[in-house]
């Protein structure tokens, strides 16, 4: 029997407020937070962290966790994390899975992007505000 799958993905803010998005290369090459699939034995903590690095190639430090999203279509827990990345690290794309990896305003996001991702990012910058635990539906997409 497997045990219940579990992600982890990483909220970064630059210091004028602007969000980290990675472009995924495969699906609808849509934008994303950077994150995945968590591997056996490790925590929510630790797959955030190693898929940053993976994805766009910096360290980073985790602060305050801002959500616990379950999927029952998947039945999968997805944990979201502030994270700040270590100085003196610029990040790119490291992984073929990644096409591109940039900042944008919060009232400027880019598409293909699906509603799950802007509600993770809607929801941390209001940390504090909401309840830590979301059940989700099906994703819709944003146009």
């Amino acid at each position: 029997m497997s045990g219940k799958l579990m992600g982890a993905a990483a909220v970064i803010f630059d210091a004028e407020g602007h969000i980290l998005l990675v472009r995924h290369s495969y699906g609808k090459n849509n934008w994303d937070l950077p994150g995945g699939k968590s591997e056996k034995d490790e925590s929510a903590q630790q797959t955030a962290t190693r898929e940053v690095m993976e994805e766009i190639g910096v360290e980073v430090a985790l602060g305050a966790l801002t959500g616990i999203y379950y999927d029952p279509q998947n039945d999968m827990h997805h944990f979201v994390f502030i994270a700040r990345i270590h100085p003196n690290q610029e990040p790119e794309p490291s992984s073929p899975e990644i096409l591109a990896c940039q900042y944008f305003a919060l009232d400027d996001l880019p598409r293909p992007m699906n509603d799950f991702t802007y509600r993770r990012i809607m929801e941390a910058k209001t940390i504090g505000d909401n309840d830590l635990f979301h059940t989700i539906g099906p994703r819709n997409w944003l146009v």
